[in-house]
């Protein structure tokens, strides 16, 4: 059959275009799967790094000053989502100071990450994170160490 027979065949030209419109009604459902899926991977990027910032927020506070600043900001610069208002600092037992503390418990709460899928955006709100270490120095002896300055 040559090709100026197969455009006359009944029915060829009402088939012009299905191709397009199946290609889009296809790559729709596909590229939102494949946009979602590496969305959830990124939501679980920002999960496991939770749990590393709480591990490195202990770490910083077991040997830095009580209360010190240093905690919140590392955790942050690992992290970028967090604010201050999503990170608390305990020390064991409370209203102790650098020498009779026994625990220092770092905590994530209330962290939200948006997501970007199409025709689905929804907000995925974190599990709370928290590491407990025993005790260390909790002194930055005098400002020397580089992890609390």
């Amino acid at each position: 059959m040559n090709r100026t027979a197969i455009r006359r065949l009944p029915g060829a030209r009402r088939q012009r275009g299905v191709a397009a419109i199946e290609f889009a009604l296809v790559s729709t459902l596909f590229f939102t799967l494949l946009i979602g899926v590496m969305e959830m991977g990124r939501v679980l990027f920002y999960w496991n790094t939770a749990a590393e910032a709480t591990r490195l927020g202990a770490r910083v506070a077991v040997v830095c000053d009580v209360n010190s600043s240093s905690v919140v900001r590392n955790m942050q610069q690992m992290l970028p989502i967090l604010q201050p208002a999503n990170i608390t600092v305990t020390y064991t037992p409370a209203g102790c100071d650098a020498t009779s503390c026994t625990a220092v418990t770092v905590a994530i709460t209330n962290v939200t990450v948006n997501t970007v899928v199409p025709f689905v955006p929804f907000d995925v709100t974190m599990p709370p994170f928290s590491t407990t270490l025993p005790r260390e120095s909790l002194n930055s002896v005098g400002g020397t160490n580089p992890t609390c300055s």
